[in-house]
């Protein structure tokens, strides 16, 4: 069986090998299984996911930032008003905050408080809204 991995947008992706021109091989993850699928993750080699979902297999790198600096800035950013718009990520010598880009879903395109819809209605209105922000959302650094 392959080695698969799903994404926090809920899509499932399937690591698959492929060669080089110079015959090396080449890993990538897939929806489908593609080519020869892998059994195992390569030694040495970690899944990645970006802020954005993009699923990948990357060099296991230490990581000079300590875990309890990384908890320190997620606390910081989830204090934050507006934190569902931020996401943190971390390199190996280095931590990212990004921050949502595009239309928000939640108040511009979900009529909320029309009045003529009860009140679970809404809800369930927000909550699709919701999940459909965060399954197309796009993030970008600063």
């Amino acid at each position: 069986m392959s080695v698969t991995y799903t994404n926090r947008k809920g899509r499932t992706y399937y690591l698959c090998q492929g060669v080089t021109k110079a015959g090396k091989p080449r890993y990538y993850f897939a929806t489908a299984v593609k080519g020869n699928g892998v059994e195992g993750i390569p030694e040495g080699y970690v899944i990645s996911e970006s802020v954005n979902g993009v699923v990948s297999l990357a060099k296991d790198i230490p990581s000079l930032i300590l875990e309890r600096e990384i908890n320190v800035v997620k606390k910081a950013v989830q204090k934050h008003p507006q934190a569902k718009n931020y996401r943190v990520s971390v390199k190996s010598d280095r931590i990212e905050i990004y921050e949502h880009v595009g239309p928000k879903w939640i108040t511009e395109y979900v009529p909320f408080g029309i009045g003529c819809k009860p009140r679970r209605t809404l809800a369930r209105d927000r909550e699709r809204a919701w999940a459909i922000h965060t399954r197309h959302a796009f993030y970008r650094g600063g």
